[in-house]
């Protein structure tokens, strides 16, 4: 991108109130050098290419207008995508990736998607980035899946590396062996590692996600459920910050199933920083009786199925309707902020009401408590902010920050957020806490 597409697209944000951090501006500005003209909450029947900036949520029939007028040459950019309003246009495009909430400077999600993967899996074969290739194997057990992944490897030039592990278990490696191993990987090697699951073999050379330079990349069985048979890192802090919490949450709880831990570390991590995640296409994490097996870059030694990959319905029950959205719940934090206070003691805003409100009220209310946060902590060490559409929602979130042992202040969009926000409340509870020892 030349300098002056860079201030019109600056420019532009900045007509239309949009606020982004550093990693998001990057990634709108890239998709922008491959798709063309950015356009703000525009689109036209003739349109054949560039970037369409959407603000507001689309009503039903909106939504399928735009989408009946995109092509493969067009991108639809969502930079306040955590509004669940945005749901259904979601729906009905081509997940490419989202962007993490950037604190106070940027403090939304973005999530861009488009019609088809054609585009980027044509301009993949030229990346100049080509990751290392990883996986591992029960020791003492049957080689011959490790054995087909490295043959498979070799008309690709694609470096690897592949070896026994010891495991606790005869049949089967555990979530937490499988993490230790790739810190392993990432502590010996420099370049961006692709963990390929033992059994898999490579019927194509899988470059899109070093080209399109995320942080990590992962395909979402039936669209929500966080498989972690292909998982790919850059070389990031963002994406190291990633392996260490799925790391640490499958130490902690050995025996939950690996996508649900990799879920949970997912949604952490991009609650604290601008986590640039791309969801894999189908191609990558392809089973055997797949319509579109014959076209797969990774091929999984494992049959088809329309079911769930994990063993547990009531965490499908929990995650599914956010991640298919790609976006964090209600349950989770959408956004976590800390402070320099040396305290430990957390805060916990839950914002109500988000379905049933405008969209606009929704971000700037947002925008004024990570603002007046960044302002003035009240003495709070952390924030998590939590966006509830219904009352049910409410009730899970309240659940989870009393778990932390947060103070809880529920508002609704569209509430004055003054500067002095935290400090005043903080000040009320001093109050209550005085009266209460002291009566």
């Amino acid at each position: 991108m030349t300098d002056g597409t860079l201030e019109n697209l600056d420019r532009l944000l900045q007509s239309g109130g949009v606020r982004l951090g550093p990693i998001q501006r990057d990634r709108l500005g890239w998709l922008v050098g491959q798709y063309g003209a950015p356009t703000l909450d525009g689109f036209s029947e003739g349109r054949r290419n560039g970037v369409i900036i959407l603000k507001e949520p689309l009503s039903g029939a909106a939504a399928e207008l735009l989408y009946r007028s995109l092509t493969p040459g067009c991108a639809v950019v969502i930079p306040r995508s955590e509004n669940p309003g945005f749901d259904f246009l979601k729906s009905k495009l081509t997940e490419f990736g989202t962007v993490g909430p950037c604190g106070a400077d940027g403090p939304h999600e973005m999530w861009w998607g488009g019609i088809g993967w054609s585009k980027f899996l044509t301009s993949a074969n030229a990346s100049p980035v080509r990751p290392r290739i990883v996986s591992c194997h029960r020791r003492g057990g049957d080689a011959t899946a490790a054995f087909a992944l490295r043959h498979s490897l070799e008309r690709f030039d694609l470096t690897c590396h592949i070896e026994p592990i010891d495991t606790q278990l005869g049949d089967r490696i555990l979530c937490f062996e499988k993490a230790e191993f790739m810190m392993r990987m990432w502590n010996k090697y420099r370049e961006p590692l692709l963990f390929v699951e033992a059994g898999a073999v490579l019927r194509e050379a899988p470059l899109l996600p070093s080209f399109l330079g995320c942080d990590v990349a992962l395909h979402k069985w039936n669209r929500w459920e966080m498989s972690a048979r292909t998982l790919y890192l850059g070389r990031t802090e963002a994406a190291e910050m990633l392996l260490r919490a799925w790391q640490q949450l499958a130490a902690s709880y050995p025996a939950i199933w690996e996508g649900y831990l990799l879920d949970q570390a997912w949604s952490l991590t991009s609650s604290q920083l601008p986590l640039d995640t791309v969801w894999l296409p189908r191609s990558y994490h392809s089973l055997k009786g797949d319509l579109g097996a014959m076209r797969a870059t990774i091929l999984h030694d494992q049959q088809t199925t329309t079911l769930e990959l994990g063993p547990d319905p009531g965490f499908a029950g929990i995650a599914r309707t956010a991640r298919r959205a790609g976006r964090t719940g209600p349950r989770d934090a959408f956004i976590v902020m800390t402070s320099k206070a040396e305290t430990s003691n957390g805060i916990a805003v839950i914002l109500r009401d988000v379905s049933a409100s405008d969209a606009g009220a929704v971000a700037a209310t947002v925008e004024a408590v990570t603002g007046a946060y960044a302002a003035d902590c009240g003495g709070y060490g952390r924030l998590e902010l939590s966006l509830c559409a219904w009352q049910d929602d409410v009730g899970a979130a309240r659940e989870a920050a009393a778990l932390a042992r947060y103070r809880i202040l529920e508002i609704a969009p569209g509430q004055r957020i003054a500067n002095d926000f935290f400090a005043a409340h903080a000040a009320d509870q001093a109050v209550m806490t005085a009266r209460h020892l002291f009566p």
